[in-house]
């Protein structure tokens, strides 16, 4: 059998073929620790188990006020209103919704906004279109 390698002895190449195996073979081969010293440590005798959901109400940080399917519908109107069109008016608003190719019920929302009002924010629109906002903690 030939070896690509030369220079170190075959004790030295098999030593450095499982040092970068994890990055080689990426996470779906084993994982991406080589050495089982790498390991993370399970939880102690007396510590509870990670978990990645919590229990009781939901914590994924939706603002006081807002629940997450306001905060994502108001996320959808922000990613076809760039920060290019405002501070702007209701045309200016609708022209780049559909400069950055809305979907119709967005752009069919900003037409409905009132005439004559310029909007600072996406949160302004959001607000003017009837929805609530985060309230402000004092």
């Amino acid at each position: 059998m030939e070896r690509g390698n030369s220079k170190h002895s075959p004790r030295v190449d098999d030593n450095m073929v499982q040092e970068v195996a994890g990055l080689v073979q990426g996470p779906g081969a084993g994982g991406s620790r080589v050495e089982e010293s790498r390991q993370p440590e399970p939880a102690g005798e007396d510590q509870p188990e990670p978990k990645t959901v919590t229990a009781g109400a939901s914590r994924g940080g939706n603002p006081q006020g807002m629940s997450m399917d306001d905060v994502e519908a108001r996320s959808r109107l922000g990613k076809f209103i760039t920060m290019t069109a405002l501070p702007g008016d209701r045309a200016a608003l609708v022209a780049n919704a559909q400069q950055n190719q809305a979907p119709a019920d967005i752009v069919a929302a900003l037409e409905r906004l009132p005439e004559g009002t310029r909007y600072q924010t996406v949160s302004e629109v959001w607000a003017a279109l009837g929805h609530k906002n985060e309230t402000t903690r004092w």
